[in-house]
């Protein structure tokens, strides 16, 4: 590493990521924020696209643009905090010069591409408001297939020259980057080659997003607001405009930090090194974690449908309950039943044998020349033991056949 830091190279083999300059025995407590806004992150973005997915209703342009942006954040964070993370928790600093590259221009990829989504979505906000009757003719799904198509396209041409730039560049300065992800220019500022190039293009690529983005963005409200003030009452107005306040509320978290982050760059002389770190990381996480929540707080239909699925949820469960329920009722009255019908056939099977019984000791009495009644013996004649027995059995068995029709009542 000694030897890094004075020694012409084409491609260093790693470069050292800092974290957050000054902060760094926080990291720790740091990153609870941080985990916590990935998170939140992961389950808001995953949510708005199983909710779209699953209600047909939410199958409009709009929705699909929607989908699309949360794809975009759900890359945007996944590039940056799982390594940060690994070096807030492991203090896992150092990164491969390609693995470097890769990040970096993900990073912007993913940030250049979201831009254009606004794009998109001031569009269908446009079409929707000023020509309404000819919204689902205008942005078809094959149209907005193309427009998602030409979006993803335009952030990855226009981010392509970074990692090809500064691979070509020999480095000789120190090799730490004072941040906890790759981008452009603090990697660009370890070359030893002029720099200026990349700077011009950055502030090119700088000006396509924010400038020609932000210019169609505001042409698209300036329409938009006409057609509204042209409708007849307060409520149509601001139910009209209610349909925009989402989409509004994502651009101003979007753009509003870009632009006070691009300012913090340029005059930071005074300001602590950690501060625009700090804020760069805000800056980059913060759409991810608001546009969902944004979009579903503000946005009827997913709201309705999200609470649809926590009180489907509940009553499902309260139903599975009952159901259980019901099933171990079934088959304690299935268990009685058996039991019942097995009391039925024992006493059915004593009933038989009593019956034998008698029917051997009348035959054995007519052989004999007696008379045979167990009911009503003659006057004086006494009862042998086999047929004291079998009375006995009889009157038993009548006696358990009353209580098995009183228990069945």
């Amino acid at each position: 590493m000694s030897d890094f830091n004075t020694t012409v190279v084409t491609n260093p083999s790693t470069f050292i990521l800092l974290g957050i300059p000054g902060l760094e025995v926080a990291h720790v407590w740091i990153s609870i924020p941080f985990c916590s806004m990935y998170v939140i992150a992961i389950l808001g973005n995953f949510t708005i696209l199983f909710i779209v997915k699953k209600e047909s209703s939410l199958h409009e342009p709009m929705y699909y643009f929607l989908c699309m942006l949360a794809v975009t954040d759900l890359g945007l964070s996944t590039s940056i905090l799982p390594k940060m993370l690994a070096i807030f928790w492991f203090h896992s600093r150092e990164i491969d010069f390609s693995a470097c590259l890769t990040q970096l221009y993900f990073i912007h990829c993913f940030a250049v591409t979201e831009s254009g989504i606004f794009v998109a979505m001031a569009l269908d906000r446009y079409v929707a408001i000023c020509h309404p009757l000819r919204h689902s003719t205008i942005l078809t799904n094959p149209v907005v297939a193309n427009i998602g198509l030409a979006v993803v396209l335009r952030g990855s041409v226009l981010v392509l020259p970074y990692p090809f730039l500064l691979r070509q560049w020999p480095y000789c300065r120190t090799n730490i980057i004072l941040q906890p992800y790759c981008t452009h220019m603090p990697v660009a500022k370890l070359a030893c080659a002029d720099i200026h190039v990349i700077s011009f293009y950055g502030l090119f690529v700088q000006f396509c997003v924010m400038g020609l983005d932000g210019i169609f963005i505001v042409v698209s409200y300036i329409q938009i607001l006409r057609a509204i003030f042209c409708l007849p009452t307060k409520d149509a107005r601001l139910k009209t405009f209610g349909t925009c306040s989402s989409h509004l509320c994502a651009i101003i978290v979007f753009y509003f930090p870009a632009i006070f982050f691009s300012l913090t760059n340029r005059f930071h002389q005074n300001v602590p090194l950690h501060f625009p770190v700090l804020f760069a990381n805000v800056y980059l996480l913060m759409p991810p974690i608001l546009n969902p929540l944004i979009y579903g707080v503000r946005t009827k239909q997913i709201r309705d449908r999200l609470l649809w699925l926590f009180t489907h949820k509940a009553e499902e469960g309260q139903k599975e309950h009952e159901r259980q329920m019901a099933l171990k009722n079934l088959e304690l009255e299935a268990e009685e039943r058996k039991q019942a019908k097995r009391l039925e056939m024992e006493m059915e099977a004593k009933r038989l044998d009593t019956e034998l019984k008698l029917k051997q000791l009348e035959l054995e009495r007519t052989k004999m020349g007696l008379p045979y009644n167990t009911n009503n013996p003659s006057p004086g004649r006494v009862l042998t033991d086999a047929e004291r027995n079998v009375s006995l059995e009889k009157k038993h068995l009548e006696a358990e056949e009353k209580c098995l029709e009183a228990g069945a009542k």
